[in-house]
């Protein structure tokens, strides 16, 4: 489960830098839950077409991630922003804080 979350998540981040193809047929497996010998016939392509196009890009998309760090980044910014929210429900002007925090997390 954790392993599809990752692969969403990937997909969310830096899906828009594959090709159009490629994102057809990723989109067909990690959303609309179509096998293989379905992504294939639907593509005219075999099997092993369809299983080596996703695994190139699950490697590109986890490059992408490797290099630029923004899920990375985004974790760290709206965990610090969650710890924010926190230290601020107990001080003078929170709603304030808590207010700028929540826009930070919807940005996000």
């Amino acid at each position: 489960m954790e392993k599809i979350v990752e692969r969403n998540l990937l997909y969310d981040f830096y899906g828009d830098l594959l090709t159009d193809y490629q994102k057809k047929i990723y989109e067909d497996s990690a959303y609309a839950d179509l096998s293989l010998s379905e992504i294939a016939d639907t593509y005219k392509i075999s099997k092993q077409s369809v299983h080596d196009l996703l695994k190139r890009c699950d490697k590109q998309l986890l490059s992408y991630e490797e290099k630029l760090h923004l899920i990375s980044r985004h974790r760290s910014i709206k965990e610090l922003t969650e710890k924010i929210r926190e230290a601020a429900k107990d001080q003078a002007g929170g709603e304030k804080i808590l207010s700028l925090t929540d826009e930070i997390l919807k940005q996000l």
